[in-house]
């Protein structure tokens, strides 16, 4: 058996071991298994909430859309850092609400707002929609990453079930308590491997950053700007935006915001996540670093350029470290996704809509239940699906964003939109997307008449400009009449 292996199979037991531990003492109820007591402080809030940028996209994903496409990759660099500038002030409102109420997922939040348990399933339909996809995606890369760090001795299939396996049982276990404690773990390693790859594979094989961008535009001319058609800068500006909008409407993630025992964690995190986001940036160095020394690489596999330098590069034990690395960037945002969408299924669609009496430890027992279930699901699409990590997350996006527009209204101190209008205008943005990603359209196909400018725009913001335009009518058509001795003014919105 191989260093590297070993190292491996030792921080995923280690990650097994710990996740079950962070039960001790606690009774897991539904409040507990899914939202940790609302008892988190800054750190582990803000390392749930960095979880969303360090996972196997980063390590995988990251490193192969700069190898392969080049500038456009500053997107993923540009949207998160929105993000948290808008979590500043949304952020905060959501959580008074949900600690008032007693919330303890997204769909749920989304029905009490509008007092509508039709609209609180839709939204957890739609999220679990968007969580398989993304889940898909952590075990994609975790079986890229144990195959390769492997040597070939593990194959990418039994990486997947086993890593499966693992995060499913401390899931069931502990719920986000176990995400919460690995968390700790994982941002640790992967800040220290990142920074080191990022800084001395430039060095290594090209002497140093500015040599290593000189010696790629002269082999590759153009690469490092944005191309004038497909991933343009109207192509950048837009997915930015669509992708900024849509980053806290993830299950996992808003389920994250639950988390906190104050609100004063929120406005702390926004200051410092967008600096923590700039480590991004030596993700992006490794994979530039690759795309003169591990030429050939094409489609899905680009994904594999991090470790295909690291293994030309390092002795077997410090592939074995990435590795360890990579697993931790999988099981962890992992785990919380499936205990978002276990929460979602158990809490929102099976109380919300088909037993609306169930107490919370019988929608505990279906949640952890599902587990499983979820993860067998992403399983099969993992080994039959052929997508790149970055088009899944963009996939993923799409979806989630549609929910935007209903969540910012329901923040208003008097929300003018109805419930019918949510729903209606999620149902279309939700239509648009899976069309034109079964048809794999783009805006240019269906807007030719367009000028050439705007014809790279994200495919998703027609969907969540579809999405805005019934929502608006819809709620126009549906507000409530005014009783008889009100005004319109002091008519309640439902």
């Amino acid at each position: 058996m191989s260093s590297a292996l070993v190292l491996i199979a030792a921080v995923t037991l280690f990650a097994l071991y710990l996740g079950v531990r962070a039960r001790r003492g606690h009774d897991m109820n539904l409040e507990q298994w899914a939202v940790g007591g609302r008892s988190f402080g800054t750190a582990f809030v803000f390392l749930l909430m960095a979880g969303e940028i360090y996972t196997t996209f980063t390590f995988l994903g990251g490193s192969g859309f700069a190898y392969g496409k080049g500038a456009p990759v500053y997107y993923i660099l540009a949207y998160g850092t929105l993000a948290y500038i808008l979590s500043y002030w949304m952020l905060p409102p959501i959580w008074r609400y949900a600690k008032a109420q007693r919330l303890v997922s997204q769909s749920h939040f989304f029905m009490r707002k509008y007092d509508s348990p039709a609209l609180g399933v839709l939204v957890a339909v739609v999220g679990v929609a968007a969580l398989i996809p993304y889940l898909v995606l952590q075990l994609k890369g975790l079986g890229i990453i144990v195959a390769t760090a492997s040597y070939g001795v593990i194959s990418s299939s039994a990486a997947v079930w086993i890593g499966a396996a693992v995060v499913t049982t401390y899931v069931i276990v502990s719920g986000v308590r176990g995400s919460a404690w690995n968390s700790v773990v994982k941002d640790t390693l992967i800040l220290g491997i990142v920074l080191f790859l990022g800084i001395y594979l430039p060095i290594h094989y090209y002497g140093g950053l500015s040599d290593m961008f000189r010696a790629i535009d002269v082999a590759r001319p153009g690469f490092l700007t944005f191309p004038a058609k497909g991933s343009s800068v109207v192509w950048f500006q837009s997915t930015v935006l669509l992708t900024a909008l849509g980053f806290f409407m993830w299950p996992h993630t808003f389920g994250s915001i639950f988390t906190a025992k104050s609100e004063s964690v929120f406005r702390r995190n926004a200051a410092i996540l967008p600096l923590y986001q700039l480590i991004l940036l030596f993700v992006f160095f490794v994979g530039f670093a690759a795309t003169l020394k591990v030429p050939g690489l094409k489609g899905g596999d680009i994904d594999l350029s991090l470790f295909r330098l690291s293994i030309q590069t390092f002795d077997p034990w410090f592939v074995g470290v990435i590795g360890a690395a990579g697993i931790l960037t999988a099981l962890v945002p992992g785990s919380m996704i499936l205990t978002s969408a276990s929460t979602l299924l158990a809490n929102d669609v099976y109380r919300g809509g088909l037993q609306r009496q169930a107490s919370d430890a019988a929608v505990t027992r279906l949640a952890r239940l599902l587990v499983p279930v979820v993860a067998l699901v992403a399983v099969a699409f993992t080994l039959h699906g052929g997508e790149t990590i970055v088009a899944l997350l963009l996939m993923g996006y799409s979806f989630v964003t549609q929910l935007f527009p209903a969540l910012i209204c329901s923040l208003a101190p008097r929300n003018r939109a109805t419930k019918q209008g949510a729903f209606c205008g999620i149902v279309a943005g939700v239509a648009v997307v899976s069309v034109t990603t079964l048809m794999h359209l783009s805006v240019a196909q269906l807007l030719p008449f367009l000028p050439d400018t705007l014809k790279d725009v994200n495919i998703g913001f027609l969907a969540l400009a579809v999405n805005v335009i019934v929502f608006a009518v819809v709620s126009a058509m549906t507000q409530p009449h005014a009783q008889p001795g009100e005004t319109s003014a002091q008519t309640p919105v439902r």
